[in-house]
């Protein structure tokens, strides 16, 4: 089935084969320089992994294991560039629409969940991602609009009294749900205009990737700023951050270095910290890989190349395009984020959450977004202690007293632990570059990522949309299928907001069970003779993509299993995971035989 854009598009796209061809005559410099001219579907995949994930990811690496992570994010992207590469030559070699050859030359199970898959992940995760550009806008960009300022200055205009205090709550209530409405339509305005440009054909579609672009290169160049200005302020060690390049697999299950001194003065305590910080540096691990290429991923890549015109002739463009548009402002991006909150957090007690007990001239006052995070980790030693049930029966009083009852050690090592966000790290750098740069600087990074992610995932939802229904990808059907992602994604606010980072975590642990199914398709679509034909690879390039596809279809379930079992029901998602396989041998099996 051949759309609308695809035809339109075709003079455009003899003129890109065209200056290919001429270029390739002409030497790698003028190749390299067409390559990078004619680049568009690479961005768009940078534009959604440059997102909530990969920021929520990023920090959390570096809070929690310094700069010994620096290796995985990379390692993870290249492995999802491997899987890309496959599913994009698969695509251009055949020119079919992928769901429809899955369909036809694997298994309609393998078809159909990747589609199910793909749309679910782009629910799920529109979700943050609205909620994390609503946390820029009020606590960045605009404080005295629609943050934390505007409210308090409308709650002294009502001048309340003291026995107002529930009309008095009520107000702030309704006041920060009018402020997340506004950034909500904001964001979702904003994403359905710039769909409604890439669906409006070959010009929109310039359009739309070069506005990706600026996009992507703002959020790269505000984290690559932070981290340039505190090496020049000598801040940084670059031999230990270069260090951190080389696979370390012991942080699979011992807690970083800088936690050593913290641990070694929780005394009999020492094992339940320790089990605890591995715990969280092995689900931010997982995270990480699983936002690096997440599943909805795979399905934008090939349906923006076929959209473009492109085929056969491509592919080394492709390539190209994934290998520069994805990795190199992915990598930058996320270990300059990596970078920044090791240096800022990793194994450092927060300031003044250990004086709530502790009382001291001078302390510093504590970050009252901290302070809840102290105590729900204080109550979790807690209830090592003393069990679960009698710790629900205890009153809030009884509970502080308990916590300030903890020894130091306890009360430092959940001060190192506590959940930060990203706004911290930019209000940790404003003695580097002032007080309003830092906010800005960080709100523009983050709400870049944020909405380039919403518009990618609008996007994808919408082609998705258009396959469920058999329908060619363009018109009213993409643009329903696209805002009603948008539509979903818009109560991120109203239903995250006050945890919209650490969210991203589970978020993506999620995500990571889906993604074998791209995986593994990929995997049986390159080895499909019925599919390929004479395209399909042979000789050394097929153990090669075999190779490579087996180590990246492993990787990536150890990953989904892992996850699963690290879930609050492990085995229903293990019953689940084992009906939908066996469904998938079937349905190959019974293809075969037809």
């Amino acid at each position: 089935m051949t759309n609308q854009t695809e035809t339109d598009s075709t003079p455009q796209v003899e003129q890109d084969r065209a200056m290919i061809n001429e270029a390739r005559a002409k030497g790698k410099g003028p190749l390299f320089w067409t390559f990078t001219k004619l680049s568009g579907p690479g961005w768009l995949q940078s534009a959604i992994t440059l997102g909530g994930g990969s920021l929520g990811s990023s920090l959390y690496l570096g809070i929690l294991a310094g700069f010994g992570l620096m290796w995985l994010q990379p390692l993870a992207m290249i492995l999802g560039i491997i899987m890309l590469s496959a599913i994009g030559y698969v695509a251009l070699s055949t020119g079919e629409r992928p769901f429809r050859s899955i369909n036809k030359h694997v298994s309609p199970v393998l078809g159909w969940g990747w589609l199910a898959a793909t749309m679910m992940a782009n629910f799920v995760w529109c979700m943050p991602q609205f909620s994390l550009g609503t946390a820029a806008i009020q606590q960045n960009l605009a404080p005295a609009s629609v943050g934390d300022q505007a409210v308090a200055a409308e709650v002294e205009a009502q001048n309340f009294s003291e026995d107002q205090a529930d009309a008095k709550a009520t107000f702030i209530s309704d006041v920060k749900f009018r402020h997340n409405l506004i950034c909500a339509s904001i964001l979702f305005i904003a994403g359905a205009i710039v769909v409604l440009f890439y669906d409006s054909g070959g010009w929109g579609i310039k359009v739309f990737e070069i506005l990706l672009k600026c996009m992507v290169a703002t959020v790269v160049l505000s984290f690559f700023g932070v981290v340039l200005k505190m090496s020049f302020e000598g801040l940084l060690d670059w031999g230990k951050i270069f260090s951190g390049f080389i696979p370390d697999l012991s942080l699979l299950n011992k807690p970083g270095a800088a936690f050593n001194e913290l641990l070694g003065a929780t005394g009999e305590y020492t094992e339940f910290w320790t089990t605890r910080i591995v715990g969280e540096q092995q689900q931010v691990m997982i995270a990480a890989f699983a936002t690096a290429v997440g599943i909805n991923m795979t399905f934008l890549l090939p349906y923006s190349m076929l959209q473009r015109g492109w085929d056969r002739d491509f592919r080394g463009l492709a390539i190209f395009d994934l290998s520069t548009g994805l990795l190199i402002p992915f990598m930058l991006a996320t270990g300059c984020v990596v970078i920044a909150a090791a240096n800022q957090f990793h194994g450092k007690v927060e300031d003044g959450l250990v004086e709530i007990y502790r009382p001291a001239e001078d302390a510093p006052t504590p970050d009252g977004k901290l302070v809840g995070s102290f105590k729900g980790i204080l109550d979790a030693r807690i209830t090592k202690e003393i069990g679960k049930e009698k710790m629900s029966s205890l009153t809030d009083e009884e509970k502080e007293k308990l916590r300030g009852e903890l020894p130091d050690g306890d009360l430092r090592m959940a001060a190192a632990l506590v959940k930060r966000d990203v706004f911290h790290l930019a209000s940790s750098l404003e003695e580097l570059v002032g007080k309003n740069t830092s906010q800005y600087l960080f709100g523009v990074g983050v709400l870049g990522m944020a909405v380039s992610t919403i518009i990618i995932l609008m996007l994808i939802n919408g082609f998705a949309f258009c396959e469920m229904l058999n329908l060619p990808p363009h018109g009213w059907p993409h643009r329903i299928g696209a805002i009603a992602a948008g539509l979903v994604g818009s109560l991120g606010p109203f239903l995250w907001s006050k945890a919209a980072v650490w969210l991203v975590v589970p978020t993506s642990m999620f995500g990571l069970v889906l993604l074998p199914i791209a995986y593994w398709t990929f995997f049986f679509m390159m080895n499909s003779k019925s599919l390929l034909g004479d395209n399909m690879p042979t000789g050394l390039a097929r153990l090669r993509w075999n190779g490579l596809m087996l180590i990246a279809a492993s990787v990536a379930t150890f990953g989904s299993l892992y996850s699963i079992y690290s879930s609050k029901y492990p085995l229903y998602g293990f019953i689940a995971l084992g009906i939908f396989v066996l469904a998938a041998i079937v349905g190959t099996v019974m293809k075969k035989q037809n």
